[in-house]
């Protein structure tokens, strides 16, 4: 039975890995060196080009980091390598949590030391190339420690206490486990803009002036009290602009990137902070909080039912069942389920991206939102004629061309 287990995990991450590669290879196959006649006026001609050479380089980048990462992670299954990383852990300690804190441990750091050169090669060669970049050696350094630290207090915390719950309830341990991660994962959503954000970036409130009068004005039209505004220094870090909700109840704010405030009008500015507030309005955060929690339960009681399976834990070359091998085994067999339920959120997701810009046009400027969205296509270099398998699977808001279309419907968007 576990070598019937083992060639499944093999097959599921050859499919994944082959899948995505053809799917990247249908994107680029579609992209052309004329500009769509319904997209002229984001890029110029010079544009465009720059564009274009963006998107083909980053998907050679993304060949050859993909393919290193399968290769890596195929190798660990072939050659056991959780095996004997496993070996490691319980040779140092025989407490259940601590082994595999250490098991995890000791993957994550191996997994972040090889993923580094293509962190600096994406980041100092890719996106510096294309005027993108603004992170120095210092930050990027610092940024790798700070992740490595959260990684080891938040991540291996969660699990610890996962784990201690498995060991003291057995048979509900599904149960125990969804409420505490449930609760992890609403007060995060609450407070992570608080505690997590400031490590990496700076947020000041939005000074009083005209932009933050327009907003203010219309978040009262629309009946969305709106205290929290905050500017984040994105700049220091990447040239790219965006924009961003997050928080409940009166922990809710609106997150503005210095590069967006640059790049961009009142209108605009504020035409995108309407389609943020219209998640809101239309309950979008809290339905994808609600399913995301759902999706945890279930992924929790069916692990519960494998978690002593000797099948799972000798397919991976172990003899003894553990709680950490399971999580691995079963993390690879969960990932067809995990994949088509991500095809669906995506296609949830691109449903209230439409309503989110139906509720910007009715409740604002047509125009306004449809000349932000251009512009921020434009800012960050995006694919304008992304393949439709690809965003099928892939995409979480439609493409561009079809949010006009849509716009327009409520108006003119003639700039």
């Amino acid at each position: 039975m576990y070598g019937t287990i083992f060639w499944i995990i093999i097959a599921i991450l050859s499919f994944d890995f082959l899948l995505e590669n053809y799917l990247d290879y249908l994107n680029i196959k579609r992209m052309g060196s004329k500009i769509p006649r319904e997209l002229e006026g984001i890029y110029d001609k010079e544009e465009y080009a720059k564009q274009q050479a963006y998107q083909r380089e980053n998907h050679r980048f993304g060949i050859y980091s993909g393919t290193f990462s399968f290769l890596i992670t195929l190798a660990m299954f072939l050659f056991f390598g959780f095996a004997f990383v496993d070996s490691v852990a319980w040779s140092i300690t025989s407490n259940a949590i601590w082994a595999a804190l250490l098991f995890f441990g000791i993957i994550m750091l191996a997994s972040s030391i090889l993923g580094i050169p293509f962190s600096v090669y994406d980041t100092f060669v890719i996106e510096e190339k294309f005027g993108f970049n603004k992170v120095t050696p210092r930050i990027f350094v610092s940024d790798q420690l700070k992740g490595w630290l959260l990684g080891a207090v938040i991540g291996g915390g969660l699990l610890a206490l996962i784990i201690f719950i498995y060991r003291e309830t057995q048979n509900l341990f599904w149960l125990y486990a969804w409420i505490a991660i449930s609760l992890f994962t609403v007060f995060m959503a609450m407070f992570y803009s608080n505690l997590i954000v400031p490590l990496f970036n700076k947020q000041t409130p939005l000074e009083e002036g005209e932009l933050r009068s327009a907003i203010s004005d219309f978040a009262d039209r629309v009946g969305f009290k709106l205290d929290n505004i905050f500017v984040i220094n994105g700049s220091k870090r990447s040239t790219k602009a965006n924009a961003y909700f997050t928080g409940f109840g009166a922990k809710k704010r609106i997150v503005l990137y210095d590069t967006l405030i640059d790049d961009m009008t009142t209108g605009e500015i504020v035409a995108v902070l309407a389609h943020e507030i219209g998640h809101y309005k239309k309950k979008h955060v809290l339905q994808g909080l609600i399913i995301s929690l759902l999706q945890t339960g279930v992924l929790l009681y069916i692990f519960s039912l494998l978690i002593e399976s000797s099948s799972l834990s000798r397919a991976l070359g172990v003899e003894t069942p553990n709680f950490h091998i399971g999580m691995v085994a079963f993390g690879i067999l969960y990932a067809p389920v995990s994949f088509i339920l991500s095809i669906f959120m995506n296609m949830l997701s691109r449903k209230n991206e439409y309503q989110a810009d139906a509720f910007a046009a009715l409740n604002y400027k047509p125009a306004a939102l449809a000349s932000a969205l251009k512009k921020l296509s434009q800012k960050n270099l995006s694919n304008l004629t992304p393949h439709p398998l690809y965003v099928f699977f892939n995409y979480s808001h439609p493409p561009l061309f079809e949010r006009i279309k849509h716009i327009e419907s409520f108006g003119s968007v003639d700039t």
